[in-house]
C-alpha cells in the first residue's frame, strides 16, 4: 500500500507540475484527477473553444523510454470512454473536444496537443 500512495503522491506532483505549465500556456484546468467508474483522466480543462482531455507521463530518465510512448492504444480506449462518461455527466452538448499528453522528462516538459 506504501508503494502505490508513493505512486500516486508523485503523479500527483508531476501533475500539478503539468496544470501549471498548462494555464501559463492559457489553458484553464477544470479538473484534476477526475475519478469515474469508466476510468480516470489527469486534467480536464478549457483551451479556446475545446475541451481537453489531459494525460500526464512522467520518466525520470530516458532509460524508462520516453513519456509520450506510454500512452497506449489501451489507454487511449480507456481516456476516450472516461471522457464519454464526462461529458454525458456534465451535460456538455455539442462541443469540440481533444485528446492532449503532458509528457515530462527529467526537468523538460513537452505539449502534444491531439495527441490521439
Amino acid at each position: 500500500m506504501k508503494e502505490s500512495q508513493n505512486k500516486r503522491s508523485k503523479g500527483n506532483r508531476y501533475e500539478m507540475l503539468a496544470a501549471g505549465y498548462l494555464e501559463g500556456k492559457g489553458v484553464k484546468i477544470l479538473e484534476q484527477n477526475y475519478h469515474s467508474r469508466t476510468g480516470e483522466i489527469d486534467l480536464i480543462g478549457r483551451d479556446g473553444d475545446f475541451l481537453v482531455f489531459i494525460e500526464v507521463k512522467y520518466r525520470k530518465d530516458a532509460r524508462q523510454g520516453d513519456p509520450l510512448e506510454a500512452v497506449t492504444a489501451i489507454k487511449q480506449d480507456h481516456i476516450r470512454r472516461t471522457a464519454q462518461y464526462y461529458l454525458y455527466s456534465h451535460r456538455y452538448g455539442d462541443i469540440p473536444c481533444r485528446f492532449d499528453v503532458v509528457g515530462i522528462l527529467g526537468n523538460e516538459i513537452c505539449w502534444i496537443q491531439d495527441a490521439f
